[in-house]
């Protein structure tokens, strides 16, 4: 598939720190591809380098398969939205989605036409009149991302956009950025620490850690199939088992954790015999019930905590062994006869394909399903 951007081991050095390190990274023409990380892991900067805003300290950022080098950002075929809408508060709405045309020069009408387009793509027409501060959170975001679109960059930069608003804002400015994306067909690079809502928006996500890519990959990969524990921890809920291999036949893992607990994981690799492992398990791949069962990751224990969370409730469980572990379980029926209370006498299991193994070092991910 084509590449629009390409970031070719660039590094960036603020004085003693390395922000980004060593980044090799290739964004596809039209996908949305989202930058995720905790703070500080270099995401940012990473866009402020593709945008022109800062200069690598090594390294190539190439554009259309052309080397940008220290081409400034106004010349630079990208547009930036901020998390700070940054409209000019004495030009109408018409007016700030209308500059960077009239920077160019383009003729009137070619303005008007364009302007009119995207206010309609961001539902905002009947608007161009109106000034910033007559407009909620959510309305000046979209002008600011009218405004950005209307140039017709090759990528669209999006820096945490959403981050100033609130819960119900967010979710409904969510479903308005994948609709615009389906609709343009630009390229979106999307920077935020928000990993449901990475998931939620992306085709792929790119996830950083210190500087340095840790996995890039397809959305449902990227949960399903971690490379890392970090990966794994960072993305969604999971529990972890700290414990070392037994055995390893057949493509089994035998694996006795340090609480004493036998597991068993999909994983071939007789490299790992005596290993120190961890075990991976997402909390909603558990299944909980109230009856005596039998059987391989199959465990008794009791209900320590539990929250109703609407369409789901979460629950703590502590099992004989001592060690603790959440359950997310889909809310069914219309009564409160399926709610597990806490103290309730419970059984968990899970599929041997739905646990992952990572080496106890944290280095690369050891083969799995």
């Amino acid at each position: 598939m084509e590449h629009v951007l390409e970031l070719h081991k660039v590094s960036k050095n603020f004085g003693g720190v390395r922000a980004v390190d060593d980044l090799s990274l290739q964004v596809r023409r039209g996908e949305f591809l989202s930058l995720l990380g905790p703070s500080g892991c270099g995401k940012t900067t990473t866009l402020r380098l593709i945008a022109g805003f800062e200069q690598p300290t090594a390294g190539d950022v190439c554009l259309e398969g052309k080397r940008l080098g220290r081409t400034p950002p106004y010349k630079r075929q990208v547009n930036t939205v901020f998390q700070h809408y940054v409209l000019f508060p004495h030009m109408t709405v018409y007016d700030n989605i209308a500059f960077g045309l009239r920077m160019k020069r383009l003729p009137k009408p070619e303005i008007q036409a364009r302007v009119t387009d995207m206010l309609k793509l961001v539902e905002l027409s009947g608007y161009e009149t109106r000034y910033p501060h007559q407009l909620s959170g959510g309305e000046q975001q979209r002008v600011g991302l009218a405004r950005a679109l209307v140039n017709e960059p090759a990528v669209l930069l999006l820096d945490e956009p959403l981050g100033a608003l609130d819960l119900k804002v967010r979710k409904r400015m969510q479903q308005a950025l994948k609709r615009i994306h389906r609709e343009v067909g630009v390229t979106f690079l999307y920077v935020t620490h928000d990993q449901e809502e990475a998931l939620a928006l992306s085709n792929r996500i790119a996830i950083m850690n210190r500087g340095r890519l840790e996995q890039l990959d397809s959305v449902e990969d990227i949960y399903l199939r971690p490379r890392s524990k970090y990966v794994s921890d960072f993305i969604g809920e999971v529990n972890l088992f700290n414990g070392t291999v037994m055995d390893d036949a057949r493509g089994v893992c035998t694996i006795l954790t340090s609480g004493g607990t036998t597991l068993y994981v999909d994983v071939n690799d007789d490299r790992l015999l005596g290993s120190a492992v961890e075990v991976a398990v997402r909390p909603e791949k558990i299944h909980l019930s109230r009856a005596v069962v039998q059987g391989e990751n199959t465990f008794g224990g009791v209900v320590v905590d539990q929250a109703f969370l609407g369409a789901m409730s979460r629950y703590f469980v502590r099992l004989d062994s001592g060690e603790e572990v959440m359950v997310l379980r889909q809310n069914h029926g219309t009564g409160e006869e399926w709610l597990i209370q806490c103290g309730d006498r419970v059984t968990i299991s899970w599929r041997r394909a739905w646990a992952k193994v990572f080496p106890r070092t944290g280095e690369p991910h050891l083969p799995g399903p």
